[in-house]
């Protein structure tokens, strides 16, 4: 793809997120998507928004689930950027017009208490760079229509990132296997999903490990006090204005997205 269509393809997902208005996707079987063509794409929203003044706050790892990866028919993991304007208290109600088509999905998060750099991050690096854990919601967006979307096309769109509610009880790792950490999600209080820190590349921390290393081989890395968001424990579950979609995990609390009400 030409530098003139790289542009181009950033400048419609730009107008489509601040206009609420999907496009169709940007990768077709006429003209695919290379992933290194979706992450340029990516690349030039981050300079936009940079330039606006937003702050990157962290970073998301996407498609880290069995069950995300069928509900979206991608095959491996992606990452995108988080920004401080992204985030918004547990239970603060949310103006569902922030989004186009927002889904919900309960993470096990990470704040850093130490850079770290790849490539050739392990996982005891991970472990030792991690100040604490805590309960999370992302709230995934997609600005391509009816989420018809490919690998290239999430990555493009910056993963599919919309926005992040974090939970009020951090956590010491202090031995804990994330890989068995339950989570339980509810829409309106009824359950929706459950699911285990494994669903997450086997574990929260091996998804925080290739972040990690992706960043390094890409000239960058995690900088001390970042948020990490390393993936879903559960199928998303879609959003509606007056919706309640709550997430528990065992031993980090409880986390709420409230949707305003239209």
């Amino acid at each position: 793809m030409s530098d003139d269509r790289l542009t181009d393809a950033a400048e419609r997902l730009l107008a489509a997120r601040r206009d609420r208005r999907p496009i169709p996707p940007l990768s077709t079987p006429e003209n695919p998507l290379s992933v290194e063509e979706a992450y340029g794409i990516q690349l030039a929203q981050l300079n936009a928004w940079t330039a606006e003044g937003r702050r990157i706050a962290g970073y998301k790892v996407g498609l880290t689930s069995a069950a995300i990866q069928r509900q979206l028919n991608v095959d491996q993991p992606d990452f995108g950027h988080l920004f401080a304007d992204d985030f918004v208290l547990s239970g603060e109600p949310i103006p569902a017009s922030r989004f186009i088509q927002p889904r919900v999905e309960p993470e096990i998060s990470f704040v850093l208490g130490e850079s770290l750099s790849g490539p050739g991050v392990t996982v005891a690096d991970a472990i030792g760079a991690i100040d604490y854990a805590v309960a999370s919601l992302e709230i995934i967006d997609s600005r391509i229509e009816d989420w018809r979307i490919t690998l290239p096309d999430t990555i493009a769109d910056n993963a599919s990132a919309g926005g992040v509610v974090l939970g009020s009880t951090p956590v010491a790792l202090d031995g804990r296997d994330l890989r068995l950490v339950g989570a339980i999600l509810r829409r309106n209080g009824r359950i929706v999903h459950t699911g285990a820190g494994a669903a997450a590349l086997g574990s929260p921390i091996s998804a925080l490990v290739w972040l990690a290393n992706t960043l390094g081989r890409l000239g960058t890395g995690l900088e001390a006090g970042s948020v990490v968001m390393p993936g879903a424990v559960t199928a998303a579950v879609d959003a509606a204005p007056g919706d309640t979609i709550t997430a528990e995990f065992a031993g980090l609390g409880i986390v709420t997205a409230k949707f305003a009400p239209s």
